[in-house]
């Protein structure tokens, strides 16, 4: 059994470092997490399927708890939301951090408290704000200046709804340019440097429906380095201070948003959470008492780190394919069930499960089904080299924005979520049917 993975250790070169704790090598070939052989989740549901640890997913809320145990820890639903993931995390003692009445509804289904909720969106529609509001969520951290009077108006003259300003601190960190949210010129949040956060937070002040609390600010994705949260946690103290200074008000929260990077690929360098935490709060001791200010309450939203290490995408392989140069390994699924290598060149480390190979290992890349040059799941990765349609590829750190940024496209529906905890294996969502995509379909008949 491989050693369990902390989320704020360096990943270890060895090629399970990246897999759930509870993985096992089996006989033949085959790996069980949680208890079940991956085989026999593909035998019982079919692929692609996307297999979910539980166990890993509490572990890694716990291990949040434990790094911030001052701090307010929401799970970030956009990396995958369910509510059987929504009991979870609401059992590990995390809050949530939503982005649409979807996945505000769908929290809400699930039983879970609307006042440890958070609404963002860099554009609300009504019907966020106004499903917000009547769940009596926690926070609405706002995003424009238009929305400063669209939300108090619907509070209504005898209301009265806590909110963040999200700020841009002008810190550039992640690890594409597509995740990165932290400068300026792009759609998220108010600029620090322009005066739009200061422009914004005033005229929040001006608005009796409006509480401010506090500050927010998110400044990218897959981030592995510490430095760049401190500098952006440096200037949301420093506007904090000049909130002060200008309209004597001394504001209580600060949210650091969440982007903490986790390794794909054996090898790779992780956020280390420990180090995180400790000079997160260090930091923010020093920098309010050079500003004379009062420590705010902290809060951070990871996901990609919570849920990501403990997803794994099973496939089937369909067809390989020799080119003059290329080794083409095609499985039954690709863009439509992980977009993300096509988004914005994400790479895996796919392995051939369920039987035992001695083939020398051959480079290949591993494609999927759909009507795109740009379908290709995991470029020059090794595999076997007598790969063959019927094999079984696994890929780890399948667990955030493949569910949940699925598509249909091709009609091909999108794959299921099983759950697998104490050798038990149960489904949490279910496939997407040709009968769910035409029933969409109300035109002539």
């Amino acid at each position: 059994m491989t050693a369990p993975v902390r989320i704020d250790a360096p990943a270890r070169p060895d090629e399970l470092s990246v897999w759930p704790a509870s993985t096992v090598r089996r006989p033949n070939g085959d790996l069980s997490v949680g208890g079940v052989a991956l085989t026999t989740v593909a035998a019982h549901f079919d692929t692609p399927v996307y297999v979910l640890d539980e166990n890993e997913v509490r572990t890694r809320c716990r291990t949040y708890r434990a790094a911030f145990p001052d701090a307010d820890v929401l799970y970030a639903a956009k990396a995958f939301l369910s509510r059987a993931m929504a009991r979870w995390v609401d059992e590990e003692g995390l809050g949530l951090d939503v982005c649409s009445a979807g996945e505000l509804s769908l929290a809400l289904a699930a039983g879970f408290p609307p006042e440890r909720i958070v609404l963002h969106g860099n554009a609300k529609a009504p019907a966020d704000i106004e499903t917000a509001l009547a769940a009596g969520v926690g926070r609405i951290v706002v995003d424009s200046p238009s929305e400063i009077a669209r939300i108090a108006a619907l509070v209504g003259p005898d209301g009265r709804q806590k909110v963040m300003v999200r700020v841009v601190p002008g810190i550039s960190a992640g690890g594409h340019e597509k995740i990165r949210t932290g400068t300026d010129d792009q759609k998220f949040g108010l600029s620090l440097t322009d005066g739009s956060a200061q422009h914004a937070v005033a005229r929040v002040l001006g608005q009796p429906q409006l509480h401010l609390t506090g500050l927010h600010c998110h400044i990218g994705s897959r981030i592995t380095e510490v430095k760049p949260y401190l500098a952006a946690l440096r200037r949301m103290v420093g506007l904090m201070a000049r909130i002060r200074d200008t309209h004597g008000v001394v504001l209580t929260e600060l949210d650091l948003g969440g982007g903490h990077g986790v390794a794909y690929r054996p090898g790779e360098p992780a956020l280390d959470l420990t180090a995180l935490a400790r000079r997160v709060r260090t930091e923010l001791a020093a920098s309010c008492t050079a500003a004379r200010l009062p420590v705010p309450r902290l809060t951070v939203e990871p996901g990609r780190a919570i849920v990501a290490p403990a997803g794994v995408a099973l496939y089937r392989v369909l067809t390989v394919k020799h080119s003059a140069t290329s080794l083409f390994v095609a499985v039954d699924g690709g863009m439509s069930d992980n977009p993300r290598p096509a988004l914005y060149g994400a790479r895996y480390a796919p392995r051939l499960v369920g039987r035992a190979s001695t083939a020398e290992p051959v480079t290949a890349t591993v494609v999927g089904r759909h009507c795109e040059a740009g379908d290709v799941l995991a470029p020059d990765v090794a595999l076997p080299g007598d790969v063959r349609p019927g094999d079984l590829l696994a890929v780890p750190v399948a667990g955030a924005y493949q569910a949940s940024m699925a598509s249909a496209y091709n009609l091909v529906g999108r794959p299921p979520v099983v759950a697998v905890d104490g050798g038990r294996a149960r489904l949490l969502v279910r496939r997407e049917t040709q009968e769910d995509l035409q029933r969409r379909d109300v035109g002539p008949r």
